[in-house]
C-alpha cells in the first residue's frame, strides 16, 4: 500500500457500502475498527442523502485484539438483525480487520438466520472500490439467486420469448449505484428512452432495488449491462447459468446512443430503429455541424477517468465533436484492456494509473486544451491554467447536480455537450483577456474562471508573491533563479502573447533552449530563437 493525499478509488469494503446502501432492505454488518466509521461522509456528504448507510460496524479498540473478537462480530450480527430486520445480510470486513482473520461471513452462516446471509470476502490490499462493489454485487446476486427451487434455474431462455407470450419486451439494468457519476438520472433517461421503443424497464439494480427485485431477475428477456466496473461479472454469471445475453454497448453519445438500441432491438428480434432519430431527439449532431463550432474542431483534449466514461468520452471527442485526443488513461486496471483497445484506435498509448501526479504529468506533457478527467483532474488543469469538464468519479460534490443530467440517451448528449464546451467557450475568453488586459476596459487584478490570475503570473510575480507569504522561501527564490535563466519584463509580455494551452510547454522549451545557449536573460529576442530552434 501506498501513503497519498488523493486517491481514485477506496478499499473495497466502500464498494460493499455502495452495493448495500444503493438498495434497499440490506444491511452491511462490517467487521472494521473505530475509525473505519469515515465512509459513512461520502453518503451524506457527497450524495447529500438525508440518512446514513445501512451499515453496523463492529468497531472495535485495540483493547479488544486480546480477547474474543469473534464473540463481539457474533454479538453485533445478533444486533444488527434484531434491530434492522433485514430481507437479506451482507458480512465483510474492513482492510484492518482483515488482518485479524475472524471470518465473520463464516460466523454469520451458522448463527441461524432467517434471511440470506452473503458473506464477501474482498482483498483489501490487492484489490479497490470498483472491484469490492462488483464482487458484492455479484455474491448478493449469486446468494439470493440460489435460494430458487432447482427446477426454476437452468440456462434454457429465449430473448424472444415476449412475442408468444403476447406481451412487450423487459428488460433489466443492471449496475447503477450510490456514488456512481449521475446514475439516478441516467436510469430515469433510459426508462424513457426504453418506454419509447416499446421496451419495458422490469428490474433497475441495484439502486433502489429489494432483495425480491434480484429473484425476478431471470425473467426479464436480456440484461442492460450500463456500468461494466460493477455489472459485468453478474451478467456473465446470468448468462451462463440462465442463458439471458447482455448489451455491451454502454448508450453514451448520440452513436453510442443509436449503437446501443440497435443491439436490443437485434437481441430482442424486433424491427431496427430509426436511424435518424438522434438528430430528430439531440442537439449535439447540429451543433457540431453548425458555424459556431468550428471554434471546436482540432481542440486537443485529454481524457482520464473510470473505464467506462474514458471511452466513451473518448468516441464523443473523436467522432461526434472532431477533438484530437492526445491522451487517454483509466485508474481502473479491471477496465485496463478495452482502454488500451480505446486509445490504440486513436493512435496512443493508454495511461493505467493510480498516481494523481503521474496523471498530472502527462496532462502537462500532451499540452492539451481541454482536459475531461476526475475531480482530481480538474484540480491538477487548474493549476496547469487548462479548463477542465468532470466525467468522471471520483467527484466533487458540485458534480451531484440536483437538476437532471443525465450522461446517457439523448438528453444526456446535449448534457454533455453544454459541460465540455462551456469550459472550452471560457477558455477562448481566459486568452482574450490575457492578450487585452493591458487595455484601460481592464482593472488590474482581473481575473478568470481559471483561478487568481488566470494562469498568467509571470515568474518575477510568482516570486515575490510567494517571498511576502513566507520570507523563508526568499533564499529558495534566489538559489533557484541561479539554475534557471531569469525571464526579462520584456520576454514575459512575449510569452504573454502565447495562448495559454501551450504556454507551459513554450516557457519549459524556452528555458532548455537559453541554458543551452548560456543566456542568463530571456527575452523576446530569445523566445523568438527559442521557438525557431524546436522547430527547426
Amino acid at each position: 500500500m501506498e501513503l497519498t493525499l488523493w486517491t481514485y478509488e477506496g478499499p473495497p469494503h466502500v464498494g460493499a457500502m455502495r452495493i448495500a446502501s444503493s438498495m434497499e432492505g440490506v444491511h452491511y454488518v462490517l467487521h472494521a475498527p473505530q475509525g473505519d466509521t469515515y465512509a459513512d461522509l461520502l453518503f451524506t456528504m457527497i450524495e447529500r442523502r438525508g440518512r446514513r448507510p445501512p451499515v453496523t460496524y463492529t468497531t472495535f479498540q485495540a483493547r479488544d485484539l486480546g480477547g474474543d473478537t469473534a464473540e463481539l462480530v457474533k454479538g453485533h450480527l445478533r444486533e444488527a438483525v434484531e434491530r434492522f430486520n433485514p430481507e437479506a445480510l451482507l458480512v465483510g470486513e474492513s482492510c484492518t480487520a482483515e488482518l485479524i482473520q475472524d471470518q465473520p461471513g463464516s460466523l454469520a452462516s451458522g448463527m441461524g438466520f432467517n434471511m440470506p446471509v452473503v458473506g464477501i470476502e474482498l482483498p483489501a490490499y490487492s484489490k479497490k472500490e470498483n472491484w469490492g462493489a462488483s464482487e458484492t454485487f455479484y455474491q448478493l446476486v449469486r446468494g439470493i439467486l440460489s435460494k430458487q427451487p432447482s427446477e426454476e434455474s437452468g440456462v434454457s431462455h429465449s430473448p424472444a420469448a415476449w412475442k408468444s407470450e403476447g406481451r412487450r419486451p423487459r428488460v433489466n439494468l443492471l449496475g447503477p449505484t450510490l456514488l456512481g457519476f449521475r446514475c439516478r438520472d441516467d436510469i430515469l433517461e433510459l426508462e424513457k428512452l426504453l418506454n419509447q421503443h416499446g421496451i419495458d424497464v422490469h428490474v433497475v439494480a441495484p439502486l433502489e432495488a429489494r432483495p425480491a427485485d434480484l429473484m425476478r431477475l431471470p425473467n426479464a428477456d436480456l440484461n442492460v449491462c450500463l456500468y461494466p466496473e460493477i455489472a459485468e461479472a453478474t451478467c456473465l454469471w446470468l448468462e451462463r447459468n440462465y442463458g439471458m445475453p447482455f448489451s455491451k454497448t454502454v448508450p453514451i453519445g448520440v452513436g453510442a446512443t443509436k449503437d446501443f438500441l440497435e443491439e436490443l432491438h437485434q437481441l430482442l428480434e424486433m424491427p431496427a430503429p430509426n436511424p435518424g432519430e438522434g438528430a430528430e431527439q439531440s442537439k449535439l449532431p447540429w451543433y457540431s455541424q453548425s458555424v459556431d463550432s468550428n471554434y471546436l474542431t482540432g481542440k486537443r483534449v485529454f481524457i482520464f477517468g473510470d473505464g467506462t466514461h474514458a471511452i466513451a468520452a473518448a468516441r464523443i471527442a473523436d467522432q461526434e465533436l472532431g477533438f484530437k485526443v492526445v491522451g487517454l488513461g483509466t485508474y481502473s486496471r479491471e477496465m485496463a484492456r478495452p482502454v488500451r483497445a480505446a486509445a490504440k484506435e486513436l493512435g496512443l498509448e493508454a495511461l493505467i494509473s493510480d498516481d494523481y501526479l503521474a496523471v498530472e504529468a502527462a496532462m502537462a506533457e500532451a499540452a492539451p486544451e481541454l482536459v475531461l478527467g476526475t475531480q482530481m483532474e480538474r484540480h491538477s488543469a487548474k493549476r496547469l491554467g487548462i479548463p477542465c469538464a468532470v466525467i468522471s468519479t471520483p467527484m466533487h460534490v458540485q458534480d451531484v447536480p440536483a437538476r437532471y443530467s443525465p450522461q446517457m440517451g439523448w438528453e444526456g448528449a446535449n448534457v454533455i455537450f453544454d459541460s465540455w464546451v462551456h469550459p472550452l467557450m471560457m477558455g477562448l475568453e481566459e486568452h482574450l483577456i490575457g492578450m487585452f488586459r493591458h487595455d484601460f476596459e481592464f482593472v488590474d487584478g482581473h481575473q478568470s474562471h481559471l483561478g487568481h490570475l488566470g494562469g498568467h503570473q509571470s515568474q518575477t510575480e510568482q516570486q515575490q508573491s510567494q517571498a511576502a507569504t513566507n520570507p523563508s522561501t526568499q533564499s529558495n527564490a534566489d538559489s533557484s533563479s541561479e539554475e534557471s535563466p531569469l525571464w526579462t519584463p520584456e520576454g514575459e509580455a512575449e510569452l504573454a502573447k502565447i495562448p495559454f494551452f501551450v504556454r507551459g510547454k513554450v516557457r519549459r522549451n524556452t528555458e532548455k533552449y537559453a541554458r543551452q545557449a548560456g543566456c542568463r536573460r530571456i527575452d523576446s529576442e530569445t523566445v523568438y530563437d527559442a521557438k525557431v530552434h524546436f522547430r527547426a
